[in-house]
């Protein structure tokens, strides 16, 4: 059992205040490699770039058609987003001004835009139709299985004022935040295309390598995803420390960045940034880079201790972080996770500072290494992400006790009592608001998990999230991938936990009906299942003279168990329990007046919706 397994079997202390590689052998993904060369004028936030992308189409399929998403026309008025910022009930703050869209009240000079020009197929031209930010091209020759195909374009492209994640110009003067700013090939799998409008929520991206040369005023410095190829010709940090650089003729100067095997690359720009190295020891090496402002250094430079613990801590604990290095950079709007770096805004008191950090480094293992579809999947993203950086940042804090996932558990409270909870399997442009959205993907999410080490046992939790680590590495792994994960680390049968948590909004609500006594010598125990919901129940019952034990009864079909979480106190395994009766009876085989308390789940980690009706306690003599 690891350390972190029994940490976290530790944290629910038994007191009455506590009342394969892919499953489809026929997997295939495709694979997308860019080689682009840009020129950003910093004084009209213009760009324009030329495009070549290698796409290898591993499917069973012949493909006609392909889709390029062009992110950067959400920014214009009147577009999807705007429409739906405009008409949602609940809107993002920060895309919003007096209670109105910012987008609607962008100028032509603000606003931002891609349009793509000159596109060909292996050096045929090609038919092409733009919707809004989704391209759709009509191809002239067929990729057939196996195959692939040459696709170049020219672009060009206006960065927007800071709205949503990329921009320019955020509140905290940050110059460019550039996310989503080329043109990028759409996911096609066994699904089909995945050419999604962008309306503010996430991404999914075809896996590739990128070739990446950016040319820029030569007083900004940048950073972002992958390794500079050119460090002694550019310096702003990045030469080897005590050399000499290379001297560089005129105003400018061309970055030239490669990144293997990634789905996405960011990179952010500012004249006034400080750009702060360390070399972990058997690690990447970390980037930061933060406004050269006095109130911010020493936030920013606390910050970086805790960030190579936390990169030590995802690692060991999920998997070895694969890339060679990794970037915080302060912009964006808030905190978001790119391929071998993330965006936060930098302007925050150390610990908030330092939750956004470790949040978005823990995406690079939920997203940019396991890369499920965030339109389809929120949860597993972001879900998956708040559960693994609630751990790390109880690692990281001084406080070590207690639930460190008790806030996901409060925020589904509130979703279920709200009446507004929509199934996990709703697309995340489908939420009717955004409040029932964020708590599904983040605290719903995050209980999946927290949840799934209670049925399975948390030793067997950790071995899964690793299994699954190794399994689905560069892959697009889905909800049934985890599922057959953690079956095949623990011998149970997990269908319902998958189906009922995520497909449906039925709810966990278990009760004790009855506790009296049965005889001088035994007490009788009914419990009852209110919610449509199973789960395998641990009962814990205290005795009036200080004693406890534990009783466990299994969920039929889950057919099987897990160890027993409280190795110090006595366990009785008790028959099955199949979903279909209602109410349930056991007996202890000690008399009623020796029972203090009997408590259904001592640990909180199910998410009963009701723990009035949990426990019962006797009356005092």
């Amino acid at each position: 059992m690891t350390l972190l397994a029994k940490r976290l079997i530790g944290l629910f202390t038994l007191v009455l205040s506590v009342v394969s590689t892919a499953q489809n052998s026929a997997y295939w993904q495709q694979q997308a490699n860019y080689t682009m060369d840009l020129e950003m004028d910093v004084e009209s936030f213009q760009y324009q770039g030329t495009q070549t992308i290698v796409y290898t189409n591993n499917s069973p399929d012949f493909l006609d058609q392909v889709f390029y998403h062009l992110y950067f026309n959400a920014f214009q008025p009147g577009s999807e987003m705007d429409a739906r910022l405009s008409s949602i009930a609940d809107p993002d703050g920060r895309m919003m001004e007096n209670k109105q869209s910012r987008i609607a009240i962008l100028s032509e000079s603000e606003m931002g835009y891609l349009g793509v020009s000159n596109l060909l197929q292996d050096g045929k031209p090609v038919t092409f139709n733009v919707e809004g930010t989704v391209l759709q091209a009509i191809l002239p020759t067929p990729i057939a299985p196996g195959a692939s195909s040459v696709f170049t374009l020219d672009f060009k492209g206006q960065v927007p004022l800071q709205i949503r994640r990329s921009g320019r110009n955020s509140s905290e003067g940050v110059a460019l935040s550039m996310s989503q700013w080329y043109p990028k090939m759409a996911e096609y799998d066994f699904e089909g295309w995945h050419a999604d409008p962008y309306i503010a929520r996430e991404f999914h991206g075809v896996w590739g390598d990128y070739d990446v040369k950016i040319t820029i005023d030569k007083n900004y410095t940048l950073g972002g995803t992958g390794y500079l190829q050119n460090p002694q010709e550019i310096g702003h940090g990045y030469e080897a420390p005590g050399s000499k650089l290379k001297k560089q003729k005129g105003s400018n100067l061309t970055w030239h960045f490669k990144a293997p095997m990634v789905h996405d690359f960011m990179w952010a720009a500012d004249p006034e940034y400080t750009h702060d190295v360390i070399e972990m020891e058997n690690g990447p090496t970390l980037h930061f880079l933060y406004k050269n402002k006095e109130e911010l250094v020493e936030n920013w430079k606390a910050l970086q201790p805790k960030t190579v613990a936390a990169m030590e801590f995802f690692s060991k604990n999920i998997g070895t972080y694969p890339y060679e290095q990794y970037s915080v950079i302060q912009g964006g709007d808030g905190g978001m996770e790119y391929a071998m770096s993330t965006l936060i805004t930098g302007e925050r008191k150390l610990n908030s500072l330092i939750g956004v950090m470790v949040h978005e480094m823990a995406h690079s293992w939920f997203q940019h290494i396991l890369a499920t579809n965030e339109a389809k999947h929120s949860w597993m993203d972001e879900g998956f992400t708040s559960f693994i950086s609630a751990l790390c940042m109880q690692e990281l804090s001084e406080k070590k006790e207690g639930n460190p996932f008790a806030g996901s558990y409060r925020g589904y409270q509130y979703l279920v009592k709200s009446g507004k909870e929509q199934p996990q399997t709703t697309h995340s442009d489908r939420y009717a608001e955004n409040m029932p959205y964020s708590i599904a993907a983040y605290s719903k999410g995050a209980i999946f998990l927290a949840q799934l080490g209670y049925v399975i046992g948390q030793d067997k939790l950790m071995e899964t999230l690793q299994k699954y680590f190794q399994d689905f590495k560069f892959k697009h792994p889905t909800p049934n991938d985890i599922k057959r994960t953690a079956e095949k680390v623990s011998g149970m049968q997990l269908e319902w936990y998958l189906m009922d948590w995520t497909q449906t909004t039925n709810t966990i609500d278990y009760a004790l009906k009855e506790v009296g006594a049965k005889n001088l010598e035994s007490t009788s125990v009914r419990l009852e299942r209110k919610g449509l919901m199973p789960m395998p129940l641990d009962i814990l019952v205290v005795y009036k003279d200080g004693s406890q034990e534990t009783f466990y009864i299994p969920l039929r079909m889950a057919r099987g168990g897990k160890d027993n979480p409280y190795p110090s106190i006595p366990r009785t395994v008790l028959p099955s329990w199949a979903w279909a009766y209602p109410t349930y009876d056991f007996v202890i085989d000690k008399p009623y007046e020796s029972i203090a308390a009997v408590q259904i789940d001592p640990s909180g980690l199910m998410a009963d919706v009701d723990l009035e009706n949990n426990s019962l306690q006797a009356a005092q003599e």
